[in-house]
């Protein structure tokens, strides 16, 4: 069986987007969480992901010993051996146009990824609005946002990017979070689409899991000293 490693919940964002392929569309897999105790050289999460992939990051996927590390790579690798999952849309330009959209996130929306990190537990209008007033990159991305996303659905319709979940909802799931936590600005059109990611059953599951966990880690945590739960019924309904 494939084996998935992912670190914290409450703060990785990389090692949902392909645990969110994976789950949503129905591919087996086994779990593997490693702690988040630090990222130092002789950390025990740095020692163990070390032993298993060069970079000694997660996510890590292990097919019957093949390891394959980076969240594009894992994609595309899952894309190959489950053909008829859905990973990609099915239509020639739209797997294009998908690919495009996934690279993007994995290369760009640096400003909002470092002033809004993942933190599924923490509820953070307040740093938001503080965030927005100040960070002009972080204004510049969620517009960036609203175009492609709006684009998206206008284009196809909705329910998702492409009609269909896929992996470029994935990718975005963990932006979706962050919009949510920070409460950033969004127009009224693109609000359905946050929402209908964020209760997604796969996501709804992860953001479960993360709030169950506990577990604060303070070198991820830029805004909070202690930790804050989010109440489960904030959450949206499937």
């Amino acid at each position: 069986m494939l084996q998935l490693y992912i670190g914290n919940k409450n703060y990785s964002s990389w090692s949902l987007r392909p645990w969110l392929v994976l789950r949503q569309l129905g591919i087996p897999f086994e779990e593997m969480k490693v702690r988040f105790d630090s990222f130092a050289p002789d950390s025990h999460f740095k020692q163990t992901m070390l032993g298993l992939t060069p970079t000694g990051k997660v996510p890590l996927l292990v097919d019957d010993g093949l390891a394959i590390w980076d969240t594009l790579a894992i994609t595309e690798y899952l894309a190959e051996r489950f053909p008829q999952a859905g990973v990609w849309p099915t239509p020639v330009a739209d797997r294009a146009r998908a690919r495009s959209l996934c690279a993007e996130m994995h290369s760009g929306f640096t400003a909002l990824r470092s002033h809004c990190p993942m933190n599924v537990e923490a509820h953070l209008p307040e740093v938001g609005a503080r965030i927005w007033a100040e960070q002009a990159g972080v204004r510049d991305d969620v517009y960036r946002l609203i175009d492609m996303w709006g684009q998206q659905l206008s284009t196809h319709g909705g329910p998702l990017l492409f009609g269909n979940f896929c992996a470029a909802d994935a990718f975005f799931a963990p932006v979706c979070l962050r919009l949510d936590r920070y409460a950033l600005p969004l127009p009224q059109h693109i609000q359905p689409y946050v929402q209908r990611v964020l209760a997604l059953p796969s996501v709804r599951e992860w953001t479960r899991a993360a709030l169950e966990e506990k577990d604060f880690r303070e070198f991820e945590e830029p805004y909070r000293t202690a930790s804050g739960m989010l109440a489960e019924r904030s959450l949206p309904q499937p």
